[in-house]
């Protein structure tokens, strides 16, 4: 009897890591097809998609795997965009590739594998590792610890088992050395950066068309005006450059960004490692890959943005909604809206939102 292949659909998306990601699963024996996801309308200069789709045709051509073009355009929208937009408009600075991630690559795009083509698995060429210990599977830190995604993963937390990433045991330096021997087209290519549908458009231009931007005052903690804001929005924590206000002071220090607050205020403080740091935050819609309710203290690593050294903390559940977490070390530039992600060794633990936060 011939055993059938399994099936793997493949989300490529025209960068080298996703073409691998192919080849890889060629070599495991599975059977492979390739889709690629437009998450965006938009089709200008400025936009990668005719490129990207172009270096993906090629890579599928050279494998002999079938390719196809999917548009989750609107699925998009209304579930990553239109709450982007919404906090944003609140002040908080969101990170939209983590919903993406849990909305569109790991929810519409993987139920839509399965239900289409009778996919076994859906697989990416993101770097994590899910591994499977007594019947549960988990999701781990990538081998090479300077290209771990798990940060943006940390709320894929169902249908793990479906899910493979397979270039999560090579470091980008073998992976792009594979793809050169094959002779990718894409080999050279650059990762990519930023927030997928802006692009190299700039961002305030970008963000001021879709919201409405209505100038502030710019004040110091003793609520002293020191200038005019043009939209909160347009303003980040820790930002010190673009501010457009002298010094008040005799010893000329530089102003920083230290709150914003919906009232259309900013706050901004010329001591940069006084009331930038933070000891404590507060997190809502905690997203576990372990016990679904914490119900007792935990002490752990988390980080509160990407490529940040892991910190040691103390979760304290307050209830099933909101944690607050304890630092041992104060922690700069922490952003409501942003994410904070919870480590125990290689294991993600899951994460949550940064609601609030207190300074030293």
């Amino acid at each position: 009897m011939v055993l059938r292949k399994k099936k793997v659909i493949v989300g490529i998306s025209g960068g080298v890591d996703s073409s691998v990601t192919i080849y890889v699963l060629l070599k495991m024996g599975y059977k492979v097809l390739a889709i690629y996801m437009k998450n965006w309308e938009e089709n200008s200069k400025k936009c990668n998609f005719y490129k990207d789709l172009y270096d993906s045709k090629n890579v599928c051509f050279k494998f002999n795997v079938i390719f196809k073009k999917i548009n989750f355009s609107s699925e998009y929208w209304e579930n990553v965009f239109v709450m982007f937009l919404k906090e944003y408009n609140i002040g908080n600075t969101p990170n939209p590739d983590v919903l993406c991630n849990k909305e569109i690559k790991f929810k519409i795009f993987l139920n839509f594998a399965i239900n289409n083509f009778k996919a076994d698995y859906i697989s990416t060429g993101h770097y994590s590792y899910i591994k499977k210990i007594k019947n549960h599977f988990y999701m781990l830190c990538s081998f090479d610890k300077n290209k771990d995604q798990s940060y943006f993963l940390h709320n894929v937390n169902t249908n793990l088992n479906q899910i493979l990433f397979p270039v999560c045991f090579l470091k980008k330096i073998e992976l792009r050395y594979i793809a050169r021997k094959l002779k990718l087209i894409n080999y050279k290519k650059k990762d990519s950066t930023g927030i997928c549908f802006i692009g190299k458009k700039n961002f305030n231009v970008f963000i001021n068309s879709f919201l409405y931007i209505k100038p502030g005052f710019i004040i110091t903690k003793n609520s002293q005006i020191v200038g005019i804001h043009k939209g909160i929005i347009n303003y980040t924590i820790g930002q010190r450059k673009g501010l457009n206000i002298g010094s008040i002071n005799k010893n000329k220090n530089p102003w920083y960004v230290i709150e914003k607050i919906q009232n259309n205020i900013i706050i901004v403080q010329n001591k940069k490692h006084y009331l930038l740091n933070s000891k404590n935050l507060i997190t809502k819609k905690i997203y576990w890959n372990i016990n679904k309710v914490l119900l007792k203290p935990l002490i752990c690593f988390i980080k509160t943005r990407y490529k940040q050294k892991s910190n040691i903390c103390v979760i304290i559940p307050i209830d099933s909604k909101y944690v607050i977490i304890n630092f041992k070390k104060p922690i700069i530039s922490i952003t409501k809206g942003q994410f904070v992600v919870f480590y125990l060794g290689e294991f993600c633990l899951g994460g949550g939102i940064i609601k609030f936060k207190t300074f030293l």
